[in-house]
């Protein structure tokens, strides 16, 4: 049984940081899902999907919808066909884990679809990791669209802002109004955070586990593209995430 982690909060608070020093202490085997459009995820963990000839599940939904390329998949029945092209064409797979990219959509109209080809699809994956960890977009949009509907533990990572504090509560209603089932709702909050301003979260509705550490080097890596699995043993911001992770009940590795 995979134990499935969603990290999500306003934009800019962290929660992508968040996602990719949690894949340097989760066992494996491990899946990785960016359903944030930024598709900052791979550029924390150093991986360029173009050159890896990876391609995005947009992409991919893409060319099906405007009938480009795969004439040998034409007889295929389509779910089995986007299924296929799924593992095929949009897995990453690495040595410590395995990623896939929502994507940027190019087209008019909603995410109804891949949102719904992620929904049927995850659950089927997700047997096959210890771990899947969901770098959520900013805002509740997919959460409300019910990419996936059961979550393990939802990690919400705030910035020192009123706005942040009262998505505490819009998420947690969004959750129970649309019935998406969750063992635990912690909060963390980030660098930004003083001592004075972390007594806001200790008061709010969830588990506080505490604080990312202020670490020069994670932006310093980040604007050089290189993967932030490679910051050094003590980096503050890696043990802070590593500290975090054993108070909600992780065996870090």
């Amino acid at each position: 049984m995979s134990r499935i982690v969603v990290s999500t909060g306003r934009g800019g608070a962290g929660k992508t940081t968040f996602a990719a020093l949690a894949t340097k202490y989760l066992s494996p085997p491990l899946l990785l899902i960016d359903i944030d459009p930024d598709q900052s995820l791979a550029d924390m963990l150093g991986i360029d999907l173009e050159k890896e000839e990876v391609r995005t599940v947009l992409d991919v939904l893409f060319d099906i919808q405007k009938k480009q390329g795969y004439k040998e998949l034409v007889s295929m029945p389509l779910p089995e066909k986007i299924e296929y092209l799924f593992t095929s064409e949009c897995l990453y797979e690495s040595k410590y884990f395995d990623l896939v990219s929502l994507g940027v959509k190019w087209t008019e109209g909603c995410y109804c679809a891949p949102n719904n080809l992620l929904r049927g699809i995850i659950p089927r994956l997700a047997q096959n990791y210890a771990h899947v960890v969901i770098d959520a977009p900013a805002g509740l949009e997919h959460l409300n669209r019910k990419v996936t509907s059961e979550i393990d533990d939802l990690f919400i990572i705030l910035d020192p802002s009123l706005k942040s504090m009262r998505n505490i509560q819009r998420t947690r209603r969004l959750v129970t109004e649309i019935c998406i089932k969750y063992q635990n709702f912690y909060l963390v909050a980030n660098y930004r955070f003083t001592e004075d301003a972390e007594k806001y979260i200790r008061s709010a509705d969830g588990i506080y586990l505490g604080k990312i550490e202020p670490d020069a080097e994670v932006e310093e890596y980040n604007l050089q593209g290189r993967s932030l699995l490679e910051l050094p043993d003590d980096s503050p911001a890696s043990l802070s995430v590593r500290h975090i992770l054993a108070k909600a009940g992780y065996e870090t590795a």
